[in-house]
C-alpha cells in the first residue's frame, strides 16, 4: 500500500458522515468503491467478521497450499458487499523473528497458516513405521534387494533390473556390501535417492561396475557436494539421464522414459523394443536439457499431440530452429513452454508458427489470440514453503512469511514513518491465490475510531469485483495495478517458478553491455583551483544552519553571519536551489556546499550507474541493480550463483535514505523481490565474507574534500572513521535480524563503537599481520575512481563557486581489498561529523575533532593542506 495521509485531529467518528469525512483520504487510497463506503462504516463501527459465514478454507497441493472458496448458497455480485478481515501478525521486519520466538502461540499460528507444520502431524506415525520396518539397517535394504531379484528372476535372467532404493538410509559400505553388479548384471536404472552416500571413491567403484546403466539418482546424497558428476559420466558411457537431468547421451530410452514407455515396469535394455512411436504425450519439463536428442523428430515421435518443454535452457538452438522442429509435428496440439523463453517473448508469435495448436500453457489458442496477451503468468507452478524437520517453527515461518505478506507505511501532515510495517491476514483472506483475471479486490484499512492515529485499528478489506458463484474459487491480483512497465512479469517470480533462463540471458545480455559501454576515465588534468581569500585579507563571512559548523569553525579566516546577502560562503543543511537563493537574495557569485547533479553521486542507484558507465564492473564495487529497472537481470544474477553453488546473500538499500534505515540482508528471492514493494531500493551482492576487527564487522567512513569536478580537484582527510558493529559477526540465518551484528551504524542512538585512526591501525596490522599502508593506498586508488566516474560521465556538476565535502563508506573484504559501500553529501555528512568528532576529541590522531571544521574550511577556501592529501 502507498503512503496514505491520516489525520491528527480529535474528531470522534459518531456518524457516517464523520467516517467518511475523516477516512476520505484513505478510502480514496484503498479504492473501495463508493456504494460500500456506507456498509464498510457499520461492519467497521460494529467489528463485524462475516466473512466465515459466506466463504470456506480448502486445502490444495496436498495440504501445501490452502484456497478460498465461496461457500453460501447464493452468487456474491459485484461490488455488491464489504467483508472485514484482521491481521493475524504485524510486525516491522526486524522484530520478526523476536517476536515469534517470544510472542507464546504466534509462531504455532503462523506455521498452521503457512502450511510448514504438515510434518508435525505425522511425526509419530512417520516413527513408528521406520521402526517397524528398520529403515536405515542393512538387514532392511537386503530385504528390499532380494525381493526385487526374486521378482526378476521370475521374469526371465535377461530381463534388464529397474531398482529403487531411495531414502533407505545407505551409506558407501552397505552400497558396497549390496554387490548390484553381481546380482542384477542387467541393471538400467538405479534409483539412490535420499541416501548418505559420501565417498565418492567407493561410490563410483560400485556404480562403474554398473555398466548398462542409462539411468541414475543420487540426488540428496552428500557426494554431490564433492563434485563427482564427472567421475559419474566417465564411468558409465550408456547413461543418458542423470539426477533427472537428461545427458549428452540422451536418445531413445531417455525420450522412452518421458513418454510413459519406459520405466520400473518396462525397463527395456535394448532401443529396439521402445516404440517411440506410439508416444502420444511427452512430457521434457526439468530435463536440463540444452539441445534436443537427435531422435526426437516428427518421423520417429509421428503421433505426439501433448508436449511440455518447461524449465529447459535450450540455449545451443535458436528458437526459430525449434518452431521449425515442432512445427513437423503435425498431430501436436498442446505445448507447455516457458514463456518468455526458448521459443520466443510472447504467445502470439509462438501461435502464429504453430497454428496446429489449441492450448498454449493450458490456455486456448483462441482466448489467446482474443486477448492478444502475453502468457507468462499462466499456469505458472506456485512456490511453496520448504523447510527442513529440524527447523523450529520460528524459522520456518520466517522463511514461508514472504508469500504472504502484504505491507503499509503510515504518513501524516508532517512525516512519512521511515520504516514499514508487514503484516499478515488472517486465515481466511491468507488462503486467496492469485489470479490474473482475480475476482475479488483487498486493501489496508486504518479504521480511526476516535478520529486520530493513536486510536487506529488496521484492517484489510475484502470486496469482490465481479459476480461470484457458489463453490468457485476467491482469487486476488497479487500485483493488482502492476503491469509490465513496472516489472510485473519478473516480481511473479516471488510467488511463482517462472522461466529461468529467460532471466539468465537477460543477466547475461546486462554483463555484455556492461563490459561493452565503459568510458574509461582519462588521466588527471591539473586542476586550477585557488584560494578565495579576498585580497584585502579580510574575514571570509560564513552563513550556516548547521550546528556543528557554528560550534567548530573558530580560524580566524572565517567568521559567521547572519546575512545571506552579505556572506561569501553559503554552507546549509537545506537544499541550495534556485527558489531558496530567490527567497534569501542569494547570488551566482556567492560559494556553496553543494555541487549541481551532485545526485549521481550522493545517491545509491545513481552511483552504481554512474560507476558501471565509467568502469563497467569494477571489482571494487559489489554487483549492484537497481531494483526499479533491472530485476529480470538480478533475477538471472540470483539463477546463475544458485546454479553454480555460489554464495547468494544480499543486502537492499533505499535509494536515498541514510543509517541502514529499511536495508535488509537476505538470500531469499521471494524477500528480495517483496521489499520493493516498501519503496526504490537498489539490491547489492552482500559482502558475506569481510575483514573483521577483533570478530566484528566494521566500516571505514573517509571524507573526501571537492574543490573541483572537472578538472578533478579533491583531498582526502588524513582521519577516517572506524564504525564497529556491536556483535560478533556471523552468517547464521536468524541473525540477518540482528541490526547490530550486520550493520555498523545504529541510527547514530544507542551503543555506537568508534575507534581512533592510529589506535585502529596499530591493533589491526598486529591482529591481521598486514601492512595498512598498502590497504589505505588501495582505498585512496579507489576514491579517486569513484570521483573520477562523476567527472567523466557527469562533467555538468563543475561549477567554480562550489566546494563540499562528501563521506565515502568503504568496507573490506577478506583479503583486505576496498569494496565502495556509498557516498554521502554534505549537509548528511556534516551532520554527521557531529557524533563522529565527538569520538575523536583528545585523540593523539592528525586531527583533533575539534579541528575537524578548521581542517576542512582550511582546504577548500584557503589552499591549506594541512592534514589533508590530494587525491
Amino acid at each position: 500500500m502507498s503512503p496514505a495521509a491520516v489525520p491528527c485531529g480529535d474528531e470522534r467518528i459518531r456518524s457516517f458522515e464523520d467516517f467518511a469525512r475523516v477516512h476520505q483520504f484513505l478510502l480514496s487510497a484503498a479504492g473501495i468503491p463508493l456504494p460500500l463506503h456506507r456498509r464498510l462504516y457499520r461492519k467497521l463501527a460494529d467489528e463485524v467478521f462475516d466473512g466465515g459465514e459466506r466463504f470456506s478454507v480448502e486445502p490444495c497441493d496436498g495440504g501445501r497450499q490452502r484456497r478460498l472458496v465461496l461457500a453460501s448458497e447464493t452468487t456474491l455480485g459485484s461490488e455488491s458487499d464489504v467483508f472485514l478481515v484482521d491481521h493475524a501478525w504485524s510486525f516491522r521486519l526486524a522484530d520478526a523473528l523476536k517476536q515469534l520466538r517470544e510472542v507464546p502461540g504466534l509462531a504455532e499460528r503462523m506455521a498452521a497458516l503457512m502450511c510448514v507444520d504438515l510434518d508435525r502431524e505425522t511425526e509419530v506415525e512417520e516413527s513408528d513405521e521406520q521402526d517397524t520396518e528398520k529403515t536405515g539397517s542393512l538387514e532392511h535394504v537386503l530385504q528390499v534387494v532380494e525381493k526385487e531379484k526374486t521378482r526378476i528372476q521370475e521374469t526371465g535372467s535377461d530381463f534388464a533390473a529397474w531398482l529403487e532404493l531411495e531414502e533407505l538410509g545407505i551409506d558407501d559400505d552397505m552400497l558396497v556390501a549390496l554387490n548390484l553388479s553381481a546380482n542384477f548384471p542387467n541393471l538400467v536404472a538405479l534409483n539412490l535417492w535420499g541416501n548418505k552416500l559420501q565417498d565418492p571413491e567407493k561410490v563410483l567403484q560400485e556404480i562403474g561396475k554398473c555398466g548398462r546403466l542409462k539411468a541414475l539418482w543420487l540426488n540428496e546424497n552428500p557426494i554431490l557436494n564433492q563434485g563427482a558428476d564427472k567421475g559419474v559420466f566417465d564411468a558409465l558411457p550408456e547413461l543418458e539421464i542423470y539426477n533427472s537431468h537428461f545427458t549428452s547421451k540422451a536418445e531413445e530410452w531417455a525420450l522412452g522414459f518421458c513418454g510413459d514407455m519406459v520405466g520400473a515396469e518396462n525397463p527395456c535394455l535394448s532401443v529396439e523394443s521402445i516404440s517411440l512411436e506410439d508416444v502420444v504425450a511427452l512430457d521434457l519439463s526439468d530435463r536440463s536439457i540444452h539441445k534436443l536428442p537427435e531422435v526426437f523428430s516428427s518421423s520417429k515421435l509421428s503421433s505426439i499431440s501433448n508436449l511440455n518443454i518447461r524449465g529447459n535452457p535450450l540455449d545451443q538452438v535458436s528458437g526459430d530452429d525449434l518452431l521449425k522442429l515442432f512445427s513437423g509435428f503435425t498431430h501436436l496440439q498442446e505445448l507447455e513452454v516457458d514463456i518468455p523463453g526458448p521459443l520466443g517473448n510472447d504467445a502470439i508469435s509462438i501461435l502464429e508458427s504453430l497454428p496446429n495448436l489449441t492450448l498454449l500453457n493450458g490456455v486456448s489458442a483462441s482466448n489467446i489470440v482474443e486477448t492478444a496477451k502475453h502468457v507468462v503468468d499462466s499456469a505458472l507452478k506456485p512456490r511453496v514453503p520448504e523447510w527442513s524437520p529440524e527447523e523450529p517453527l520460528a524459522e520456518r515461518v520466517i522463511g514461508a512469511m514472504w508469500l504472504y505478506l502484504m505491507t503499509y507505511r503510515l504518513a501524516d501532515a508532517e512525516k512519512l514513518d521511515e520504516t514499514p510495517i508487514w503484516y499478515v491476514m488472517d486465515e481466511l483472506a491468507s488462503a486467496m491465490r492469485h489470479s490474473d483475471g482475480a475476482n475479488f479486490r483487498i486493501a489496508p484499512f486504518l479504521f480511526m475510531p476516535e478520529g486520530k492515529l493513536a486510536s487506529a485499528i488496521s484492517y484489510t478489506i475484502l470486496w469482490p469485483i465481479c459476480d461470484v458463484h457458489t463453490g468457485e474459487e476467491c482469487t486476488r491480483d497479487f500485483l493488482f495495478g502492476i503491469g509490465e512497465d513496472k516489472q510485473r512479469s519478473a516480481r511473479l517470480t516471488a510467488w511463482f517458478h517462472t522461466p529461468e533462463n529467460y532471466f539468465i540471458q537477460e543477466f547475461i545480455k546486462y554483463q555484455e553491455q556492461l563490459e561493452s559501454t565503459s568510458i574509461c576515465p582519462s588521466t588527471k588534468e591539473t586542476p586550477s583551483t585557488k584560494s578565495v581569500r579576498p585580497s584585502d585579507g579580510r574575514a571570509l563571512r560564513v552563513l550556516t544552519d548547521i550546528s556543528q559548523v557554528e560550534e567548530f569553525l573558530t580560524r580566524p579566516e572565517f567568521v559567521l553571519t547572519t546575512d545571506p546577502q552579505d556572506a561569501d560562503i553559503i554552507w546549509l543543511g537545506a537544499q541550495v536551489d534556485s527558489e531558496l537563493k530567490s527567497s534569501l537574495g542569494l547570488t551566482d557569485q556567492q560559494y556553496t556546499n553543494q555541487f549541481p547533479y551532485e545526485a549521481c553521486l550522493v545517491m545509491k542507484h545513481h552511483l552504481a550507474d554512474t560507476i558501471h558507465k565509467a568502469w563497467g564492473s569494477p571489482e571494487w564495487l559489489q554487483p549492484t541493480y537497481n531494483l526499479e529497472t533491472h530485476l529480470s537481470q538480478l533475477i538471472g544474477d540470483y539463477c546463475v550463483r544458485k546454479r553454480d553453488g555460489m554464495d547468494n546473500l544480499w543486502i537492499m538499500k533505499p535509494w536515498n535514505m541514510a543509517r541502514t534505515i529499511d536495508t535488509t540482508v537476505s538470500g531469499d528471492l521471494s524477500a528480495i523481490i517483496r521489499l520493493i514493494e516498501t519503496g526504490p531500493k537498489i539490491c547489492q551482492k552482500y559482502i558475506e565474507y569481510p575483514a573483521l576487527f577483533q570478530g566484528r564487522k566494521f566500516d571505514l567512513r573517509y571524507i573526501v574534500l571537492v574543490r573541483s569536478i572537472c578538472p578533478l580537484d579533491i583531498y582526502l582527510t588524513d582521519v577516517f572513521w572506524v564504525r564497529l558493529a556491536n556483535n560478533q559477526y556471523t552468517l547464521e540465518k536468524t541473525s540477518f535480524f540482528e541490526y547490530e551484528t550486520h550493520f555498523t551504524v545504529m541510527n547514530y542512538t544507542g551503543k555506537m563503537n568508534h575507534m581512533n585512526t592510529p589506535e585502529f591501525v596499530k591493533e589491526f596490522e598486529k591482529e591481521h599481520q598486514v601492512k595498512w599502508l598498502e590497504i589505505h593506498e588501495n582505498i585512496r586508488n579507489m576514491i579517486r575512481r569513484v570521483f573520477e566516474s562523476a567527472s567523466v560521465v557527469h562533467p555538468e556538476m563543475q561549477n567554480e563557486f562550489c566546494r563540499a565535502i562528501y563521506g565515502v563508506d568503504v568496507m573490506l573484504d577478506n583479503e583486505f581489498k576496498p569494496k565502495i559501500l556509498e557516498v554521502t553529501y554534505c549537509p548528511d555528512c556534516t551532520r554527521a561529523c557531529q557524533y563522529d568528532t565527538r569520538a575523536l576529541v583528545g585523540s593523539q590522531g592528525p586531527i583533533r575533532g575539534s579541528d575537524f571544521f578548521n581542517t576542512v574550511f582550511g582546504c577548500l577556501f584557503l589552499d591549506d593542506l594541512t592534514n589533508v592529501s590530494p587525491l
